[in-house]
């Protein structure tokens, strides 16, 4: 912040006199602006352990979910008609209302999973997708879900299509980025904002309205909850969770 002050001091030929000490003051308090700055940021995943992650519905994160170099991963060896065995979808622990969260992700040939956000973990709810929307992570050229538009990679699925494409070639890590704030909601995917839209709004009611999601009262309705990693029953890797409260 500049100290419009100095220069008074200056005039009234004090500024040699105290230069020194509210430089050091002011370059303290940068520092500390700094620090607070990146202490904003939390880790959804240490790298090492599934610490601060749960089985969907309830339990310790399914076998099928491994830890390697750094990344969380599905092993999808054993599948189990769309999902995996001893797999299923993962959430947070800790709930999330206004936030900024980035991840990475890459996926298998021909492979399918999601992040879904806003997730309300609840019995009467027996996947995520019923209540939280999703970011898709796909296999644009190999999964059959691409040929369906608002389903490839990057898409608010079965909501809204990106604006242009920017997913990387199957199994190259890609960055993505999930703010919500205020009910106004954006994704970027590669650096690049690919959809924009305004949570519960009445054209977000039209938009469910017209989407697979229109017989689920639950669906896009919480504006507080958790985020869950999709087990679709293809291997898919995740790497660098991070979430910022706003």
């Amino acid at each position: 912040m500049k100290k419009s002050y100095l220069a008074m001091w200056a005039a009234a030929g004090l500024l040699a006199a105290c230069s020194a000490p509210k430089s050091e003051e002011k370059a303290t308090a940068e520092t500390s602006a700094v620090e607070a700055s990146n202490e904003e940021w939390t880790s959804l995943f240490d790298g090492q352990t599934f610490n601060g992650w749960s089985k969907y519905g309830g339990g310790e994160v399914g076998k099928a979910w491994k830890i390697e170099d750094g990344a969380l991963f599905l092993d999808a060896t054993n599948k189990a008609g769309w999902q995996t065995g001893d797999g299923g979808d993962i959430v947070t622990n800790d709930e999330f209302e206004n936030f900024h969260f980035k991840y990475e992700w890459k996926i298998a040939p021909k492979g399918n999973s999601g992040v879904i956000f806003l997730v309300h973990e609840s019995p009467e709810f027996k996947y995520p997708w019923l209540t939280g929307p999703e970011m898709q992570v796909l296999d644009n050229n190999g999964h059959p879900d691409a040929k369906i538009v608002s389903h490839r990679a990057g898409d608010l699925y079965d909501l809204i299509v990106s604006s242009e494409e920017t997913v990387k070639p199957v199994g190259e890590w890609n960055q993505a980025e999930i703010i919500i704030n205020q009910g106004k909601l954006d994704l970027f995917l590669n650096g690049v904002n690919i959809v924009s839209t305004t949570l519960w709004t009445p054209e977000w009611d039209s938009l469910v309205a017209k989407s697979k999601f229109k017989d689920m009262p639950g669906f896009g309705k919480y504006k507080k909850g958790k985020i869950a990693l999709q087990d679709h029953g293809d291997l898919v890797y995740f790497r660098n969770l991070e979430i910022k409260k706003l």
